[in-house]
């Protein structure tokens, strides 16, 4: 029978983790049916089955990470499905694994069973588990479940359909999504829902019950044991194990080896940006209701663009000992998603206006932060600007986004005295950039005549316009 195998999903994916199966085994798959849910290093993604037939069997359980290529599932005739249902589950969550997924294994063995926080999640991926108790009979969970609420994100087998962060928020804030109408696409619940729910006040789920008491410890003798160590949970009180996800894995594993690599120089300059401030308070005055206005950041994306066509050197990489320069102008924008760091990319950003980089930017970001950005759009960067401005940070040194050949990190813009041409003080609206650059490719003068002629289009915007 055919084999369903991990797929390549993203350019630099080595493996992939098994988030959550959306057919069950039995279930018939056509070319083009959303088979399984993936977290990739990049994103998360709904793999599309490029086979026709029975779900046969399904070898990896959800949480399981396999390599590139290994198997999966099996498709084939509906007379090969077993007799038992292996890999199959009860149903109501659309999971056909035939092993418990991690959080299931953890309740069994009496771990992981607390009371969900009452701050919002912040972590990017998760699959929706039902509370760690012990596995109930299928005529008591029927009893126990009650009618179903009706829901516009249900689909036609009862499974929810939901985004990964809305699931992992809904999960951790103890919300049931069965009751929730979504405003995503195909009526899809989105992180937005759920944050309404949760302002609204929505019945939440039944919690986990809280896990059996240890037996006490007996107690310690007086006075210290010769030759005893006190135990590192001890000293630190209780301790949190917190697994990473694919995507901090990787941005982990690629800012240590960028850290350890590449040579890393930084120039810092101040970019007065009193001309950008007066340019943009007039692009706003002539915005219509509801139209995109630029940002200070699209500017400088903007800026950063144009003074790389100009200057190829800085829009290349270091490569395996050569360096590689790039016809096309693709800007990365640093975005803080939840628990990670993910750059989605402006692709021909020199050669796009003002209002459609703040168009391009907006979208990117608003699916990075509802998990629904993908791989192809976080690819092809070859350059990348970084904003902290927005939390009162006046300089900062980023780590570059190798192999690209530099990163920009942004500071507050902020007024300051300013001594001008003719000895007089006056209020100027100014703007700290740190340029860190990776020294096999670009050298002191290369990356000060580049931020140099970013800078000048900055404090004289009109340039940007052309």
């Amino acid at each position: 029978m055919p084999d369903v195998v991990m797929p390549r999903l993203s350019d630099s994916m080595e493996e992939g983790t098994v988030l959550k199966w959306l057919k069950q085994p039995g279930d018939e798959v056509a070319v083009g049916d959303e088979l399984v849910e993936i977290e990739t290093d990049k994103a998360n993604m709904v793999y599309e089955s490029d086979l026709a037939g029975t779900l046969v069997e399904v070898v990896a359980a959800e949480g399981d990470t396999l390599p590139i290529g290994e198997v999966i599932a099996k498709v084939g005739d509906a007379s090969e499905v077993k007799a038992d249902g292996a890999g199959g589950g009860d149903g109501g969550d659309g999971v056909g694994t035939s092993a418990p997924t991690k959080e299931e294994k953890g309740a069994e063995d009496g771990e992981g069973a607390r009371v969900p926080p009452a701050a919002p999640a912040t972590a990017d991926t998760a699959s929706e588990q039902p509370p760690a108790e012990a596995a109930p009979t299928p005529a008591a969970t029927k009893a126990a479940a009650g009618p179903a609420t009706p829901a516009a994100a249900a689909s036609g087998d009862g499974r929810v359909r939901a985004s990964p962060i809305a699931r992992r928020i809904a999960r951790e804030r103890g919300l049931d999504l069965h009751g929730l109408s979504g405003s995503g696409p195909g009526g899809r619940i989105v992180k937005a829902d759920v944050e309404k729910a949760l302002t609204s006040g929505a019945p939440a789920a039944a919690p986990a019950p809280a896990a059996p008491p240890r037996p006490a410890a007996p107690a310690a003798p007086a006075g210290p044991t010769p030759g005893a160590k006190e135990k590192p949970e001890t000293a630190k009180g209780q301790v949190e194990v917190v697994e990473l996800t694919k995507l901090q894995q990787t941005v982990a594993r690629r800012m240590a080896e960028s850290k350890a690599t590449a040579p890393h120089f930084q120039l810092q300059a101040e970019i007065d940006m009193t001309a950008a401030v007066e340019a943009r308070a007039r692009l706003k005055e002539m915005a219509a209701e509801g139209e995109v206005v630029p940002t200070f950041n699209d500017m400088i994306v903007k800026a950063c663009a144009l003074a790389l066509r100009e200057h190829p050197r800085a829009n290349g990489a270091y490569r395996d000992g050569r360096i590689e320069l790039y016809s096309r102008v693709n800007v990365g924008v640093a975005v803080a998603a939840q628990d990670a760091l993910v750059v989605p990319t402006v692709f021909d950003a020199d050669l796009k206006g003002l209002r459609q980089i703040a168009e391009e930017t907006r979208a990117l970001a608003s699916r990075v932060r509802d998990g629904q950005i993908t791989p192809p759009e976080l690819s092809g960067g070859t350059f990348t600007v970084s904003n902290l401005g927005m939390y009162g940070i006046s300089n900062f040194q980023a780590v570059i986004n190798t192999p690209q050949a530099a990163i920009l990190a942004i500071g507050e813009l902020k007024a300051k005295p300013v001594v001008n041409e003719s000895g007089w003080i006056e209020p100027r609206r100014m703007m700290g950039v740190t340029l860190a650059c990776d020294h096999r490719i670009l050298y002191g003068a290369d990356g000060a005549v580049f931020l140099g002629r970013a800078r000048e289009l900055l404090e004289d915007p009109i340039g940007l316009a052309l």
